[in-house]
């Protein structure tokens, strides 16, 4: 793990060139992706750290989104926004999740954990182009620190009980006491608020409007994960607790998606749906992880991977129409086909990847989730159907309003399309379309 943590740091000193930057992240990524764990158990890395195959595919994610998050904020450059300043805020944000996904301790891993939330909140005050920021930034703080201390007090009541903090070890909380439920309940909440759960989920579309493009795209596509990975390392500890409220949270994740689908269809605001989709898309995980099945827990971090890399391509997507048009709003800039017909493929691409067609990440995960979620109960076929049937309805909706229609007639004329815009939407539709081998290869081995 040191040797991805000290050319991160090294590339702290290279904040002024955004040029060496992007290509050494990039290489990063690459020899990232060249070595990986050979089995599902953790790998001793030294100093607490470890890496098993749910650490080693959000840490690559991790790496190529902070690489496209800076290829798309070329803004900052030509605005000369401390674009220096920017730089080091990213890659403190990459050592920040490559330490929590590599933890094998639960007390570094909170640490770790809670550190990510201070270079996101730099980048929300400091590059966001709303009024608002403020507001939105105080809102995530607060909501996300207010329900992790329940979780740091757990952790040292684990810690006595258990004489150890280590990820991995045989210690388990088998009574169903009042004490123990509290333990229970207490321990996740920090996490479904970071996924974040339907009720937990305000401070969400608060923090997508109100960043900048690179806040918008790290939070969808690598933060919220860390509310499911927080819940997938947990959960063995309460193994035994879980099995009695798997009913609770498989009806406020269906349920809540298909509340927030339903919201979605009201929505004017691009970056506003985009968020909520991400809500709804989590909703569905938080049921697949609950199940504790091999294809829940699979499934479930494959619609991770394939929904980071889905929506942070539709706020680049987002971003590039607000640098033409000036407004997020769906009314104002429709027709899109009519002034960048050229984006009008990637629109249709990425939208399909959101609603989970064949052949994305979020299809082969989705089939994963579902079929656990029936083989729990199938009466939960009642509520998928609708979650679904809206997911599809809220993108279909994004793409004909946002694309046909009458053009903004105020718009004297703008570029259609950059070579890096394109590139970069490419690397988004890429990963999420080819890795489906690979994850095919890992899931339905024997």
């Amino acid at each position: 793990m040191l040797k991805l943590l000290i050319p991160t740091a090294l590339l702290m000193m290279f904040a002024g060139s955004w040029e060496v930057v992007q290509f050494f992240l990039f290489v990063l990524s690459f020899l990232v992706s060249l070595k990986c764990a050979h089995d599902f158990f953790m790998s001793e890395l030294g100093y607490m750290m470890g890496v098993d195959y749910l650490s080693y595919a959000l840490i690559l994610l991790s790496v190529w989104i902070v690489a496209l998050m800076i290829c798309s904020s070329q803004k900052v450059v030509k605005t000369y926004n401390f674009s220096g300043g920017f730089i080091l805020v990213n890659m403190g944000l990459l050592m920040c999740l490559f330490l929590t996904f590599s933890s094998m301790n639960y007390l570094f891993f909170y640490v770790s954990f809670e550190s990510s939330l201070i270079p996101t909140l730099i980048l929300v005050l400091g590059w966001g182009y709303q009024p608002e920021q403020v507001q939105a930034g105080l809102y995530m703080l607060f909501y996300t620190l207010f329900a992790s201390l329940p979780l740091l007090i757990c952790l040292f009541s684990l810690y006595e009980a258990g004489g150890s903090l280590v990820i991995g070890l045989p210690y388990k909380v088998d009574q169903m006491d009042f004490v123990s439920v509290l333990w229970y309940f207490s321990s996740l909440f920090a996490f479904l608020v970071k996924l974040p759960l339907y009720l937990f989920h305000i401070w969400l579309p608060k923090a997508h409007v109100e960043a900048p493009v690179a806040g918008s795209m790290i939070l969808a596509g690598v933060l919220l994960k860390l509310g499911g990975y927080g819940i997938m390392r947990i959960l063995s500890i309460f193994s035994v607790i879980n099995k009695s409220f798997v009913w609770l949270w498989v009806c406020l994740g269906i349920i809540g998606g298909a509340m927030v689908s339903l919201m979605c269809l009201r929505e004017v605001d691009i970056k506003s749906l985009i968020a909520y989709s991400s809500v709804a898309h989590m909703g569905m995980v938080l049921g697949g992880l609950m199940t504790s099945s091999w294809w829940g827990m699979s499934g479930s971090l494959v619609v991770m991977v394939g929904h980071g890399l889905c929506s942070s391509g539709l706020f680049c997507l987002a971003n590039m129409v607000y640098e033409r048009i000036g407004t997020r709003s769906m009314l104002i800039g429709k027709g899109l086909l009519s002034i960048m017909p050229s984006m009008g493929l990637w629109w249709f691409l990425l939208s399909i990847g959101n609603m989970g067609a064949p052949p994305t990440l979020n299809f082969a995960g989705e089939i994963q989730v579902l079929s656990s979620l029936v083989g729990w109960s199938k009466l939960t076929i009642i509520g998928l159907v609708f979650l679904l049937f809206l997911s599809a309805s809220y993108t279909i909706y994004m793409y004909s309003i946002s694309q046909h229609g009458l053009f903004y007639s105020l718009l004297f004329s703008c570029s259609p399309g950059k070579i890096r815009e394109f590139l970069v939407l490419l690397l988004h539709w890429l990963p999420l379309n080819l890795m489906i081998v690979k994850v095919g290869s890992l899931i339905f081995m024997p």
